[in-house]
């Protein structure tokens, strides 16, 4: 849950996270840093890295002997224009062959300095557009890998943007160029991973809604 508040002019977000189970109560005061540190400490290496992302204020941490119970995230407002999922929705979205081109070299960095978002999804890149820039923030950073992004890893980071056939001819295209590999083979790899993630996804609904039926009658 994220509730906004405005202190001394500045707008600020503050994010709540569900209390955790006893296990990772445990873990997360412990052994693990819970998903409030880790979304601090995460957003000030993504802007350290140039990566843009609403500016970390603090974490906060309600613990007792038996672990972590309240957290939460606080950082800086953004107003942005529109979220990436916009560009799924709506095909005709001005000038969305220029973004999605934007966003393949936004990510392209992003991959450059060894950073996996495992949340790369539609939800949590928000954007603003800047005269002919557009500007993308990646929000909800509690779930990252730091790690080599071989080219298998980097086509497989794309697959939870639920991207159409077209969006990723664009994407693949603007990829393949940065990273001075062909346009088939990187097409050819984000479309597989793409379609692989969306047939599981796809197939998980329809398993649940047979249940549904089945439990009905």
């Amino acid at each position: 849950m994220i509730k906004s508040f405005e202190i001394d002019g500045l707008k600020l977000n503050v994010k709540s996270f569900k209390v955790p189970n006893a296990f990772n109560s445990l873990v997360y005061k412990y052994i693990r840093p819970s998903k409030s540190k880790r979304s601090f400490l995460y957003a000030s290496r993504l802007i350290d890295c140039g990566i843009s992302t609403p500016f970390p204020i603090a974490y906060i941490e309600n613990t007792s002997a038996f672990g972590l119970k309240n957290s939460y995230y606080i950082s800086q407002h953004i107003d942005y224009d529109f979220e990436f999922r916009e560009l799924i929705h709506k095909p005709q979205f001005p000038e969305r062959d220029k973004i999605l081109q934007q966003f393949a070299a936004f990510t392209f960095k992003l991959h450059e300095n060894n950073i996996n978002f495992l949340d790369h999804s539609p939800g949590n890149t928000l954007i603003t557009k800047d005269k002919t820039e557009y500007n993308f923030y990646l929000i909800d950073l509690n779930r990252m890998r730091f790690e080599t992004m071989t080219f298998n890893k980097r086509m497989h980071n794309f697959r939870r943007l639920w991207l159409s056939k077209t969006m990723v001819k664009v994407i693949a295209e603007a990829y393949a160029k940065l990273y001075n590999k062909s346009y088939q083979e990187t097409h050819d790899l984000m479309l597989k991973h793409s379609r692989a993630f969306q047939l599981k996804i796809n197939s998980k609904k329809l398993r649940r809604s047979g249940r549904k039926m089945r439990f009905s009658k």
